[in-house]
Order: structure tokens, then C-alpha cells, then sequence
């Protein structure tokens, strides 16, 4: 049986620190698994580490049985443009306008769209996300909250089928969020993969098929989205273990 996104004794280590250890969990294709824990618990470096951002310092990510970091060219181009992420930060190329930071994915992995099918893209995209500035600007002349529409936006020009969202709705009013939250769900019901790092709580209550506690960079617990619905108990658990 093909596994989809497998971690396999993944351990990460920065300035010889570890932040996660000997971590190993199957991901399920189509299903959205929500990371959670306390701060400092290692999520955003298991999303990442899932995503193949970061390489491990011991241990194997494999997508469809194939070691991420030991793909060629082409498989992991064919990885990078069915896979995208949300970073937390944002992480918009600075020197670039946001035309340009929008417009890059789609000349990388999709060579044969004309200009005009370009600017149709980008400005689709934008629709859904809600952002009606201007693109000629750069990231720095936008609030937290817009770079985070940008990023989204940047997440899914390409129609990935998987989404690894780091904080995706943090620093968004409410109205911007819940539309955020909406075009995850959209993608979903489109039997997409996605995997999240959130701390609030009623988001992931609403959206995970899945809830993965990590606690000091290792997996803790998992608990499943009918687990949620009838076990207080354990919601009170998980809700402490963010807060935590």
C-alpha cells in the first residue's frame, strides 16, 4: 500500500538544540490533520519537516514512498507544485513586488500559460482572498494581516493538492479569517490534503479530520474528529495543552 506524506524517525536539530526527536506519523491523503500543542513544542518545525522545508537531521520524509531529499529534478519539481505552504511570517520575497510574488509559481510550474492567462490567475486568486490593493508594491507596505492574503493567495495559485498552513489566519480580522477558513474548507470538500499548526482551538474543532499533540518536539497523542465531538474531557485536554 502507497503511503502519502510518511516521517519516519525524524529528528531536527538547530545550534545544537533538538526541537523534534524521533518523530514518525503517517499522514493521510485527503484528510486535514491539525498539529497542536504548547509553544516551543516543535509544530512549525513538524509542518515544515512534512513539507520538506526543512531537511532532517536523522530520519526520512517520503511522499509517496519517495524520500523527499532524494528525489530528482523533476519528482521534486512535480512535489513543490502539488504541495504548498503558509508560512507563519509570511515569508514574502522582500526585493519583489507582489505581482511578481504571485506571478513566479505560475512561471516555474506552469511554462505554457500565456501573459494573459497569468493576470486572469492572479487576479482569481485575489478575488478569493480578498485583497484589492495594488500589486505593483512590495511586502513591507502591506499590514501582517495583508501579507498573510498575499501568502495564502501565493499558497494556492497553482491549485495544490496539498496545503501545510502555519498560523494561516493570525493577524486577520474576522471577516478576512473566516474567509480564509471558508476557501480551506472549499478545498476539502475538493478531497484535498491539508495540515495545520493552530493555536485556536474552535478553528481546529471545526476543520480537522485529525489532532496531533506534540509535546516537546515528539508525538504525544492523536485524536480523531469524533474523539472531539463526544469526549469533553479530552477537549479540555487539548485546549490546556495549547494554552500550555
Amino acid at each position: 500500500m502507497e503511503n502519502f506524506i510518511e516521517l519516519k524517525n525524524v529528528t531536527f536539530s538547530a545550534q545544537k538544540r533538538f526541537i523534534v526527536r524521533d518523530f514518525s506519523h503517517q499522514f493521510e491523503e485527503g484528510k486535514t490533520t491539525a498539529l497542536v500543542g504548547p509553544s516551543g513544542s516543535g509544530k512549525s518545525t513538524v509542518l515544515k519537516l512534512s513539507a520538506g522545508v526543512l531537511v532532517p537531521t536523522i530520519g526520512e520524509v517520503c511522499f509517496r514512498n519517495k524520500d523527499v531529499f532524494s528525489m530528482t529534478r523533476k519528482e521534486n519539481l512535480a512535489f513543490r507544485r502539488e504541495a504548498s505552504m503558509v508560512f507563519q511570517d509570511s515569508a514574502l520575497w522582500a526585493n519583489q513586488s507582489l505581482y511578481q510574488i504571485l506571478e513566479l509559481p505560475l512561471r516555474i510550474h506552469f511554462t505554457e500559460m500565456s501573459m494573459a492567462e497569468i493576470d486572469n490567475r492572479i487576479k482569481e486568486v485575489l478575488s478569493e482572498v480578498g485583497y484589492k490593493r495594488d500589486l505593483d508594491i512590495r511586502p513591507s507596505q502591506l499590514s501582517m494581516g495583508e501579507q498573510k492574503l498575499i501568502a495564502f493567495a501565493r499558497a494556492i495559485i497553482c491549485w495544490p493538492r496539498i496545503l501545510f498552513l502555519d498560523e494561516w489566519t493570525e493577524s486577520l480580522d474576522e471577516s478576512a479569517a473566516k474567509r480564509l477558513i471558508s476557501l480551506v474548507q472549499r478545498h476539502q470538500q475538493e478531497e484535498k490534503t491539508v495540515m495545520v499548526v493552530c493555536h485556536n482551538f474552535h478553528i481546529v474543532r471545526n476543520i480537522a479530520d485529525y489532532v496531533i499533540m506534540i509535546v516537546g518536539g515528539k508525538l504525544h497523542r492523536q485524536f480523531t474528529r469524533e474523539e472531539l465531538e463526544t469526549d469533553k474531557d479530552l477537549v479540555r485536554h487539548i485546549e490546556e495543552g495549547i494554552a500550555g
